[in-house]
């Protein structure tokens, strides 16, 4: 047998602090994920492509069956939140801001064509880390805030599965955290939209159950934005 299931099971019986299962899932689909536009923190609905997504999406969530939902307050995640608590038979949904997107300041409503020839984006792209968007954020504050709101939901419902629905950088960058990879690497991270990842939580450790998961696997091998710029 493989080394890790002791080490897991060892952690399950010592660490200390909150337990629990966290899965992410990112909203549906927009119009502007399809035109590669910056949405940030406007409203953006869910359209008709976008909850059918969602609603593929509610067979995988029974089988993982999480108790509680959490979400972004913005519309199209909320919008995602609702429809799986419904197939879920009607499950608790609380709202955290501390999941809401990422602050794109100047760039929202900005396409991905608009951004290539952006001298903010140039230096941002090189150091996300600590360069802010203009007029919002650095990746860095983006995962804080994101694993705060996750800690926070663990501990206050302890052994519970929580399902949070969020953005796709911020799941990004809270499982970077999870994972103990470097922040840096947020980008090798794909999550699509209407996607599931799952991590179980002991202490300050944490095992991944999967990542990116969807009903349509030959999807994630779509390149981003590749219908607008054909």
């Amino acid at each position: 047998m493989a080394l890790g299931p002791f080490h897991v099971a060892e952690k399950l019986k010592t660490a200390k602090g909150p337990k629990g299962i966290a899965l992410f899932m990112r909203h549906g689909e927009t119009a502007w994920n399809r035109e590669g536009r910056v949405m940030g923190r406007n409203p953006i609905e869910l359209d008709e492509h976008g909850r059918a997504q969602v609603h593929a999406a509610i067979p995988f969530a029974r089988l993982i069956a999480p108790e509680l939902i959490v979400t972004s307050p913005l519309i199209r995640a909320r919008q995602s939140a609702e429809i799986v608590a419904a197939g879920l038979g009607g499950i608790e949904i609380i709202e955290d801001a501390q999941l809401s997107e990422v602050q794109y300041g100047r760039w929202e409503g900005m396409t991905f064509d608009d951004l290539r020839n952006d001298a903010d984006y140039t230096r941002c792209s090189a150091d996300p880390i600590s360069t802010p968007t203009p007029g919002g954020e650095t990746i860095d504050q983006v995962q804080s805030r994101g694993i705060e709101a996750v800690h926070r939901a663990i501990a206050a419902n302890p052994g519970r599965r929580i399902l949070f629905v969020s953005h796709g950088d911020i799941i990004r960058t809270v499982l970077c955290k999870l994972m103990g990879l470097e922040l840096n690497h947020f980008r090798r991270i794909r999550i699509d939209n209407a996607t599931f990842s799952g991590v179980q939580l002991i202490g300050d450790f944490a095992e991944v159950k999967f990542l990116n998961l969807l009903p349509d696997p030959a999807r994630a091998f779509v390149v981003p934005f590749a219908a607008k710029r054909s």
